[in-house]
């Protein structure tokens, strides 16, 4: 299984971004899809996930400004950012909810830069 993201960059304080992360490889039992957040000396923390059935769950800090989406015939999922303040700085990691063993795999991290 391998997911690929793609979007992480610099942006002004108030800007966009879009992220994208696309699973390959055995993606059958994929029931939901999501995105979370690190900075150095924290721990991971969620951002936003996305279930097959378009269930959505937010973290209350991206709530309103935030929007996770899916094409679940692409295995794809992609979060659209917006209103980024500097504290959305961090490296944002993709995760894909298994439901088998071993439940889960991360994507390598994108990292975001919100400029004040």
């Amino acid at each position: 299984v391998q997911l690929q993201a793609s979007g992480g960059g610099l942006v002004q304080a108030g800007g966009a971004l879009r992220l994208s992360c696309a699973a390959s490889g055995s993606t059958s039992s994929i029931f939901a899809m999501g995105w979370y957040r690190q900075t150095p000396g924290k721990a991971r923390e969620l951002v936003a996930t996305v279930t097959n059935s378009g269930r959505t769950e937010y973290a209350d800090s991206v709530k309103g400004r935030f929007s996770i989406s899916s094409d679940n015939a692409k295995n794809t999922v992609h979060l659209q950012m917006n209103g980024l303040n500097t504290e959305d700085t961090a490296v944002y990691y993709c995760y894909a909810h298994y439901s088998v063993y071993p439940y889960g795999y991360w994507g390598q991290g994108t990292l975001v830069t919100v400029s004040s």
